[in-house]
């Protein structure tokens, strides 16, 4: 029996590996990594929005109204709201006339919906004791309650606002299961104004996490490889200053956002209890940064054409060379 000389093949996979995703020189050995490490953070968050479509829906009227009952007996609650879609803007289901929203500013209102209960006027007991009650009786049907928030403001006691009014607001928050409950309890008496306002949320689901961390990976090594093979193939060739241009312009778009959310929303976890973590996207500006997401990927598919395209001119010194 004959053995196959299968050296040759080898030496060409260590050849090809080696070639996969490696930068040529210059700017590139700085852009393709930066640009490999965003493309997989922003492959991440793609898959983790794909994974929310995994979540049961939003609390119905039947179980709200059977949480809001047990929770905070004795207070009118009033019509129960449900949301037209697991994520809105504004309150409403993402569709093509809100894109320009998302676009020029408001992109930070594309968030997880919530059924919502609100009482208005005078409440019937002190805020403490609502509150009071309310703990005792979620950590009673096994939610996890978190230790509430207080601030103090100065509001009015009438519609004129003759008479100033020292407002207390307590913000409760628990979770049992996947489900959330956020509850804002005020001290005020004005009869026109909200005392009591709660939301329901579902927590993010289960393959939430794997698939934006397997995803993050897979992206980031695409990107390398990607981006490696632009800068290799542009390499001698005089578009190869253009390309360079357009993908790091693209690189710092893309990456402008990440130090600007990053610090606040650690500020925000830290300041306040969070039962779940904002969703991955958030955290690289996105879609409040859309805008110059979008631009940034232009530039790079520009920078891909060029690259892409017939090898006709070189540089000076590569002709020399």
């Amino acid at each position: 029996m004959t053995v196959r000389d299968t050296r040759p093949a080898d030496r060409f996979g260590r050849r090809l590996l080696r070639r996969l995703g490696r930068p040529a020189g210059g700017a590139a050995v700085a852009w393709v990594p930066l640009a490999a490490v965003i493309c997989g953070l922003f492959t991440g968050a793609l898959a983790s929005r794909a994974a929310w479509e995994t979540s049961r829906p939003q609390p119905d009227r039947a179980e709200a109204a059977a949480i809001l009952t047990e929770v905070f007996p004795g207070h009118d609650l009033g019509e129960i709201d449900t949301p037209p879609a697991l994520f809105v803007v504004y309150g409403h289901a993402l569709r093509l006339k809100t894109v320009k929203t998302l676009l020029f500013g408001d992109g930070g209102e594309y968030q997880e919906s919530a059924t919502g209960a609100a009482a208005f006027g005078a409440p019937s007991v002190p805020a403490a004791q609502t509150v009071a009650v309310a703990r005792e009786r979620l950590t009673g049907a096994g939610w996890r309650v978190y230790d509430p928030q207080v601030s103090d403001r100065v509001g009015c006691a009438d519609k004129l606002c003759a008479t100033p009014e020292a407002i207390s607001d307590t913000a409760l928050t628990a979770r049992r299961g996947d489900t959330i409950l956020n509850a804002s309890i005020s001290s005020q008496t004005a009869v026109d104004a909200t005392y009591l306002s709660v939301e329901l949320h579902r927590a993010p689901p289960p393959l939430v996490v794997p698939a934006g961390v397997l995803a993050t990976v897979l992206g980031a090594v695409a990107g390398w490889m990607v981006f490696g093979w632009v800068s290799r193939r542009t390499e001698g060739r005089r578009r190869r200053g253009a390309v360079n241009g357009l993908v790091g312009v693209a690189t710092v778009l893309w990456w402008l956002p990440v130090p600007l959310s990053v610090p606040v929303l650690l500020g925000h976890h830290r300041d306040e209890p969070h039962p779940a973590w904002h969703p991955y996207w958030e955290w690289l500006g996105q879609p409040t940064a859309s805008l110059l997401f979008l631009v940034g990927a232009g530039c790079a598919l520009l920078a891909l054409g060029l690259a892409a395209g017939p090898r006709r001119g070189t540089t000076p010194e590569a002709a020399t060379g």
